[in-house]
């Protein structure tokens, strides 16, 4: 029997296991793409042509339907499965199976990742933060726990979509931010994973279980030892005044001289960048008498570039919040550049679909002399842009008057590097 479909996931994504897991029970043969590399294959021309959004999973049935979104994909491969246990028998399982996914995916798995992101630095530090996102993952794991207490399944008397969906993202929970600890108050939870997960037709998708001893902490990067001083060497004895006059002495050595930055030689700038930050904060940007007329009126274009900044890997990004906090952590990082640049950059659109973009006004012609002091600079794309072109010009006033949109997303937060 032909594949029904082509299912684009990558081993270590939680969720397409639940898909497969889901295609393997219902008796629905899929295929896995011969060769795929995330971030580079996903990004080709033929990709977005079948997959605009540029994310996985990603279905291309054989009969050309495409679809997108794990829990999207995961419904329709169950519906075409010989196993109709598995949406439920009726509306009353059906709305209860959804339920279930939705409370594990939006309560659960992504405190999760917020966890990761935060512990590993992707997004600044922030112990509250990470309290909270702790506190409200275990509300949830709770709930889970007390409807499971008292059954094998989550609904009815056999498996079904919420408990393919429940175990998958408990899994990935276990091995990070559910230690051993936690897992002393969830006996249930783990008795339903094992019992999932050891299923024989699933058991090579889900794979082993790891379970994390300890959650994953921030670690603060370690300081530098400082040297010990040397021990001071003991003063010589004054010798007695000669006779005759010496010979003058020799001057101290200077000290090295701190190495010039390149940009410093740059010929002399009309704009004073120190000048338009002023503008840009005191006056109303838009408008006669604003910051964008006072640009127009003092810009350089020999001494300073404008470039459009992209962040490459939209599709990682969730929640509007910790976006902007990762724009915040960019800017941050770029401290050592700030004489030489000016930036306005925004999280467009909402929660689980947005992008980060912006403008940086920059000194001299090419970009990465000042950005590149930014150990992340390179997970932007810059392109340069023409103010004589009108929509390049559009981009600009709007990315400065926080009023920018891209393709249907409007600015929803916003930082200035100034």
């Amino acid at each position: 029997m032909a594949p029904a479909g082509t299912l684009y996931t990558v081993d270590v994504q939680w969720k397409g296991k639940a898909i497969r897991a889901a295609a393997a029970l219902g008796g629905v043969e899929i295929a896995l793409p011969e060769k795929y590399e995330h971030y580079v294959d996903n990004k080709k021309s033929d990709f977005l042509a079948k997959f605009p959004h540029g994310k996985i999973p990603a279905w291309d049935g054989a009969d050309g339907f495409k679809l997108y979104e794990s829990t999207a994909i995961a419904r329709y491969i169950a519906g075409l499965g010989k196993n109709a246990n598995l949406l439920g028998t009726t509306p009353e399982d059906a709305a209860l199976i959804e339920q279930f996914i939705h409370l594990s995916d939006t309560e659960v798995d992504i405190y999760t990742d917020f966890t990761r992101a935060i512990t590993t630095n992707t997004i600044p530090y922030s112990k509250p933060a990470h309290t909270a996102f702790t506190e409200r993952q275990t509300r949830a794991l709770n709930t889970l726990e007390q409807h499971i207490s008292t059954r094998t399944f989550f609904v009815g008397e056999r498996i079904t979509l919420a408990d393919l969906w429940v175990a998958v993202i408990f899994q990935k929970a276990v091995g990070l931010t559910v230690d051993a600890a936690a897992r002393t108050k969830l006996p249930n939870l783990v008795r339903h994973l094992e019992t999932i997960a050891n299923q024989p037709l699933v058991k090579d998708i889900y794979g082993p279980i790891n379970y994390a001893e300890k959650a994953i902490q921030f670690t603060p990067p370690a300081k530098e030892p400082k040297a010990p001083k040397p021990a001071a060497a003991p003063k010589p004895k004054a010798a007695p005044k000669p006779a005759e006059k010496d010979d003058e002495e020799e001057p101290d050595v200077p000290p090295e001289p701190k190495a010039k930055n390149p940009l410093d030689d740059l010929p002399k700038s009309t704009l004073n960048l120190e000048d338009w930050k002023r503008a840009y904060s005191n006056k109303e940007t838009r408008g006669a008498g604003g910051a964008l007329e006072w640009f127009y009126q003092n810009n350089d274009p020999a001494g300073y570039s404008i470039w459009r900044v992209d962040f490459k890997y939209n599709e990682e990004l969730t929640q509007v919040f910790m976006s902007s906090n990762q724009i915040t952590g960019f800017f941050n990082r770029l401290e050592a550049a700030r004489k030489y640049i000016f930036g306005s950059v925004g999280v467009l659109g909402e929660n689980n679909n947005s992008i980060i973009t912006g403008v940086f006004i920059t000194r001299g012609p090419e970009y990465e002399p000042v950005v590149n002091v930014a150990p992340d600079w390179e997970s932007y794309n810059y392109t340069k842009l023409d103010l004589s072109n009108d929509a390049d010009k559009a981009f600009f006033e709007g990315a400065l008057a926080w009023d920018l949109e891209v393709d249907g997303k409007k600015w929803a937060d916003g930082k200035n590097l100034k």
